[in-house]
């Protein structure tokens, strides 16, 4: 088994009990260094131990900010800025072949959304629905479009393929793919729809798909969108009792009810280590007191786990930003980060509690462990393994 390198600015998501995490960067001696797009990370969340898979086919290019998303173990990868410029490409691979093998996504049917990075995705019904990001578009798609669903930041002239862009901003448009027919769409969406926007979180909730932040706000906004009317509303709440405004932070559904915001860059410049829960009922913000108030993190990931914990993995603990004449840029940072953060969330089940208890005290019962049906005993071994080794990049 090997230790997952660190890295930020990645894609993870959880199936069964495994952790998978693909694409990323680090800093090696003070310069961004691509994390290759042939291979992807598993961690076995029982155990914690590591994995190194390879991949083959149609290896993606590195492509910072693309959106990586997981259907039924098949992991789909859009957009991003590749060595080309902006990117609306998209590529697949599914995970739960015995070897896995990238397919960039051809043939597709309808209109394909215009070049962006920095944008989220929610799955639904086998759909991947895109809101937001920033990218390129051609004039006369800025002249077509909504007026408020795309901001203008700065003319530019880019070519690629045989087409030429010359706008790069801000959207906040709504794009669909289905996944079963291959096919693209933009419904019409209605309602309080969110400034255009990205660095943006989101959550699925039922038939809910919900953002927050990304915008330079005093406060943490938070929108919801209505996957089968595409109709918008914008929450309220009390301003006294609300998270700091912020980006490149992580949103979970919880819940029926609970979405679990964490980290992020706050508008005050710093790297945030505070979580939040909001209740779409009661329409309110609730802070959370956890263990990893010293684990600030901005640019990681954040899943649901099968215990109902949020399992946050990698990203940076300390964002450093430059501004020169032009422009605020990131500066590469060597607080990337390999930890694996448990948030609990509910109570746990009478075997969770018995497994770490055993987990945490195997000599007691060393002897009698093997007695154990096979399932049962394989899943203790695990249990004894997370927490028998020494991890400091692995917290429960």
């Amino acid at each position: 088994m090997d230790a997952s390198p660190v890295r930020s600015s990645h894609t993870a998501f959880i199936h069964g009990n495994t952790l998978y995490a693909w694409g990323g960067y680090q800093v090696v001696a003070g310069q961004d260094v691509v994390l290759p797009s042939n291979e992807i990370w598993l961690c076995d969340l029982d155990s914690g131990m590591w994995e190194r898979k390879e991949m083959t086919g149609d290896i993606p290019p590195h492509s910072p900010g693309f959106c990586g998303s997981n259907i039924n173990n098949t992991l789909y990868v859009f957009g991003g800025c590749d060595p080309g410029g902006y990117s609306n490409q998209m590529f697949s691979v599914d995970m739960s072949k015995p070897c896995c093998s990238w397919r960039k996504v051809l043939n597709s049917t309808g209109k394909t959304p215009s070049p962006r990075n920095k944008h989220s995705c929610w799955v639904h019904k086998d759909r991947l629905i895109y809101f937001g990001g920033y990218g390129c578009k051609t004039m006369s798609e800025v002249q077509n479009a909504f007026p408020s669903s795309f901001i203008v930041e700065e003319m530019s002239w880019t070519t690629i393929g045989d087409t030429l862009f010359q706008c790069l901003g801000w959207n906040s448009e709504v794009n669909v793919f289905d996944t079963r027919t291959s096919t693209w769409s933009m419904p019409e969406t209605r309602g309080s729809a969110p400034s255009p926007r990205g660095c943006h979180a989101s959550a699925l909730m039922g038939n809910k798909g919900f953002i927050t932040g990304g915008v330079e706000t005093a406060e943490l906004d938070i929108f919801c969108l209505d996957l089968e009317t595409w109709t918008w509303t914008q929450f309220d709440f009390q301003l006294s009792c609300s998270p700091l405004g912020r980006s490149m932070h992580t949103m979970t559904s919880t819940s029926d009810h609970t979405i679990f915001v964490y980290g992020g860059l706050g508008t005050d410049g710093n790297t945030l280590s505070d979580a939040w829960l909001f209740n779409t009922k009661r329409r309110e913000w609730t802070k959370v007191t956890h263990q990893h108030k010293d684990k600030p993190r901005v640019c990681h990931t954040a899943c649901l786990g099968s215990d109902g914990n949020v399992v946050v993995f990698g990203g940076t603990s300390k964002l450093c930003i430059s501004v020169d004449s032009l422009a605020v840029l990131r500066t590469p940072s060597e607080h990337h980060c390999s930890d694996v953060l448990f948030f609990q969330m509910q109570p746990y089940s009478l075997c969770r509690l018995t497994e770490d208890f055993i987990g945490r005290n195997s000599e007691l019962f060393s002897q009698k462990l093997s007695w154990l049906p096979s399932k049962l005993y394989n899943k203790i071994k695990k249990r004894v393994t997370f927490f028998s080794i020494t991890k400091p990049d692995l917290t429960a």
